[in-house]
């Protein structure tokens, strides 16, 4: 019997979009059908690039009028990814959506109620959760390794300049929203999917130390979860340093630091923190990140209709 294939429509054909495409390309369970871009020449060298006999466009409702199409992938700029998702899912396609998934709480909603209307899967693009630090921590704290979480501290510490090929979006309000948004939300989702529980409440401060963002480049931010446990995040695109993803997670019998524990319960007479040689999370390049193994997962969750856990 032959596997079935789901049909993938990838809407934003730069930095990002061409990984997810190259990722795409390797599922056995997907067929990438379309690739399209407001500019059609850019969509055009995107699917000359990875050898793709599929349709090129640069009007997405010829994308989302496409029969062929099961899943829409969208991969543009950060302001126009509720949009899209909506009318995606109206269109009765599953939808992917990198994040942030939308820029202001209105938008996150009436992305929410379209999805859970139109009765499709959906996934937001926290790529994190899927690399093999995070699921070597999700699977030692799952399996009581440090007991009971209660402190949790991850942070997104970034340099970002003028230099960056996407400064004009990044850097303004109305296309970047803000440092949380942008990229410290990765922190603060793979805080959320590691304690296991959900923040009931948060208190933040920030600011703009170089000035070169319409908004507050560097915040830190405190978190209490409804099980009690507390967390802080910082997300600083001001840093003068490499780019550092920090993970901590404090428990009742031991304590994980990136890739380094301590657990007397599962390590009895240690003596010094043990490290677990894994890919570590040191890189903001996206053809680092794990798209083969997040999208590989969504397509199964498609396929055998189950909910993603980190759904829209």
């Amino acid at each position: 019997m032959s596997q079935p294939q789901l049909g993938v429509a990838i809407h934003g054909a730069g930095w990002v979009g061409g990984a997810h495409a190259a990722s795409w390309q390797r599922l056995a369970t997907a067929q990438i059908i379309s690739i399209s871009d407001v500019n059609l020449e850019r969509a055009g060298q995107l699917a000359a690039r990875l050898g793709l006999d599929c349709a090129v466009r640069d009007k997405y409702e010829q994308v989302l009028a496409d029969p062929r199409v099961d899943v829409v992938d969208i991969t543009g700029p950060s302001h126009v990814h509720a949009e899209q998702a909506i009318a995606a899912a109206e269109a009765g396609k599953h939808v992917h959506v990198e994040k942030p998934i939308a820029l202001t709480v209105e938008e996150n909603r009436r992305l929410r109620d379209a999805v859970l209307r139109a009765g499709v899967k959906s996934q937001a693009g926290f790529v994190v959760r899927f690399s093999p630090e995070v699921q070597l921590l999700k699977s030692l704290v799952e399996k009581g390794t440090v007991g009971d979480i209660f402190y949790a501290e991850l942070d997104y510490w970034h340099t970002i300049r003028p230099t960056h090929h996407a400064w004009n979006l990044h850097s303004r309000r109305a296309t970047g929203g803000s440092a949380m948004l942008l990229g410290g939300c990765h922190a603060l989702d793979a805080m959320r999917f590691l304690v296991g529980d959900e923040v009931v409440e948060v208190t933040a401060y920030g600011n703009n130390q170089r000035g070169n963002f319409e908004y507050d480049a560097n915040v830190v931010a405190v978190f209490r979860f409804r099980g009690g446990a507390i967390g802080k995040t910082a997300a600083l695109f001001d840093a003068a340093m490499p780019y550092q993803f920090n993970i901590d997670l404090v428990g009742t019998e031991g304590t994980l630091r990136d890739n380094r524990i301590w657990s007397p319960r599962l390590l009895p007479g240690q003596t010094g923190w043990a490290t677990v040689p894994t890919i570590m999370l040191d890189t903001p390049d996206v053809n680092h990140h794990p798209f083969d193994a997040e999208l590989g997962y969504f397509a199964d969750c498609i396929l055998n209709d189950r909910q993603s856990h980190c759904s829209v």
